[in-house]
């Protein structure tokens, strides 16, 4: 089942991505424009956990466009990203070379990367909003996390409030409708679907994931060896 949503997953994300960030962010060379005037502020959820980023190793798995990647190589980080998708791989790297900042970036399923060990190990490993919901057995990815983190290092995972999937498309309602619990397989729209002019959103593809309780992502990292400091 992995192996389906990774198929489905790759083909919704190199299926408009480049156009959507140009359409949101603008061309890679303004981007970059604006990521070194800017980069600390997209950084400012983490930056009290990391501290001085001056050659330290990082790893952003499923780093889509960049934008965090590029900002913590401009503190001076050497920074690796691995993202299934082409065409956010093409975005962040003419963004890294507008902005004067080397990137690593690995076009990969973050499960399946190619001669993964001789990655090495990493001070930090990032994994940032909406990410978690692409995987069909945690202890899989927090077992990439795990090997890729060196002794001392720190994970630092971001993503959606699971509770918040029960309040999906009912916000106007004074109580949740959604089942907190539910593990199925579910279709959905590509994320950067909605930073597309309606007209551009024909034959974007969908994309298949799961929701996951907090107690089964705490689980999951604590079988895995991935201890929480601050959760």
């Amino acid at each position: 089942m992995q192996e389906k949503l990774a198929i489905a997953n790759k083909v919704a994300w190199e299926t408009k991505a480049y156009q959507a960030w140009v359409q949101n962010y603008g061309t890679p060379e303004e981007l970059a424009v604006k990521l070194r005037l800017e980069h600390k502020h997209h950084l400012r959820y983490w930056l009290k956990y990391i501290g001085d980023l001056e050659g330290k190793r990082v790893i952003n798995l499923l780093g889509s466009h960049g934008r965090k990647a590029i900002s913590l190589a401009l503190l001076g980080a050497d920074v690796t990203v691995v993202d299934i998708s082409v065409e956010n791989r093409l975005y962040a790297m003419q963004t890294a070379s507008a902005a004067g900042v080397e990137l690593n970036y690995i076009c990969s399923d973050v499960l399946n990367i190619p001669n993964e060990e001789t990655l090495g190990e990493f001070d930090i490993v990032l994994m940032e909003f909406g990410v978690l919901h692409y995987f069909t057995d945690l202890s899989s990815i927090f077992s990439v996390v795990q090997r890729r983190l060196g002794k001392n290092g720190r994970f630092i995972l971001t993503d959606f409030h699971p509770f918040a999937h029960t309040w999906m498309n009912t916000y106007h309602l004074k109580q949740p409708t959604g089942n907190y619990f539910d593990d199925n397989i579910k279709e959905g729209e590509v994320a950067f679907a909605k930073l597309l002019p309606e007209e551009e959103r024909s034959g974007l593809g969908k994309t298949l994931g799961r929701s996951w309780t907090v107690g089964e992502i705490l689980t999951a990292n604590w079988d895995q060896g991935v201890i929480y400091t601050d959760v």
